[in-house]
């Protein structure tokens, strides 16, 4: 059998409802076999600790194949699993806290980078993370959205985890503050930009805030006190990756604090969920909506002042 010749696999045998049924739950027939799942384990943006890792390893070694492969959004599959073995294996990972899912036309499974301890990192993403985590893919996992759902929390413009080929996606940001009476005109500032957009004239730094990415490198490059910064969280919308691809807008407004932020992401599912289409992803929806319409969305309460109706309404 070629890898490709697909008309040698074995026929399921696990009828098309049940199949169907447990994908739902996180559990992805392998197409090699007749009766045998991968089950996707939900990370909260992709942190395991030492007893969760032994956990995974045990139950791959009890109900699987013994084989744990790392998905691109950060979580982790348990290969191998048989369909009779389904349920005893969501119960063990149930006694550690682990639980399968991340598939559905709903909020998936949060991906971060690992800004919180990085040198380059800006804010802490693996702790808003998990507040993302826990508010909305646990919070909403019951609410069923026009398609999937994805959101990335990243350290710095560096964008390890591509947050703007997500639906929402949050970006670390130091936007440079220059006290003018501190600074010496070194140009260790101008050294340290990864972006050519600062630069000294008459002996002072100036910045271009159309080229500056606010990644907070020339803040820490000044010796003399002279650059602080205003910490923020910049947010894209309307990224996707996949078979039509699309880079997520940055909204206008820099959100200063987590709970903006999270109000922020809250309102964006709402949107999505009273306004999408069945079928079409947000970039479409925004699209349709506009950007600044978005926005003005976004930065005001309607949207949480009318979360029940949203939720009850029939898609």
């Amino acid at each position: 059998m070629t890898q490709y010749d697909r008309s040698q696999y074995p026929k399921c045998t696990v009828p098309a409802a049940e199949v169907a049924r447990v994908k739902g739950l996180g559990f992805l027939r392998d197409k090699r076999t007749a009766d045998r799942f991968h089950c996707r384990v939900v990370t909260g943006g992709g942190k395991l600790n030492a007893e969760e890792l032994q956990a995974l390893a045990d139950a791959a070694t009890k109900f699987g194949t013994g084989e744990v492969v790392l998905t691109s959004r950060m979580n982790v599959e348990v290969q191998g699993i048989p369909f009779e073995s389904i349920e005893p294996f969501t119960a063990f990972l149930a006694q550690y806290g682990l639980e399968p899912g991340g598939t559905g036309p709903r909020v998936r499974p949060v991906v971060s980078c690992k800004g919180t301890s990085c040198v380059f990192g800006l804010i802490d993403t693996y702790g808003l993370a998990e507040k993302i985590h826990h508010l909305y893919y646990k919070g909403y996992h019951g609410v069923k959205l026009p398609h999937k759902f994805k959101i990335g929390v990243g350290g710095c413009p560096n964008n390890c985890v591509k947050p703007d080929l997500n639906d929402v996606g949050i970006i670390g940001q130091w936007v440079p503050v220059l006290s003018a009476e501190k600074c010496i005109g070194c140009g260790a500032c101008v050294k340290a930009c990864p972006v050519n957009a600062c630069e000294i004239e008459n002996g002072k730094y100036v910045r271009a805030e159309n080229v500056c990415n606010s990644c907070g490198r020339c803040v820490r490059a000044c010796s003399v006190g002279a650059l602080a910064y205003e910490h923020g969280y910049r947010v894209t919308l309307g990224g996707r990756w996949g078979k039509k691809v699309a880079r997520g807008v940055a909204l206008s407004h820099l959100f200063t604090s987590e709970e903006e932020v999270l109000a922020a992401i809250e309102k964006a599912i709402l949107l999505f969920r009273d306004q999408g289409l069945a079928g079409e992803r947000f970039a479409d929806t925004i699209a349709r909506i506009g950007v600044e319409k978005v926005e003005q969305l976004l930065l005001c309460d309607e949207l949480l002042n009318r979360k029940e109706e949203i939720l009850a309404k029939a898609l």
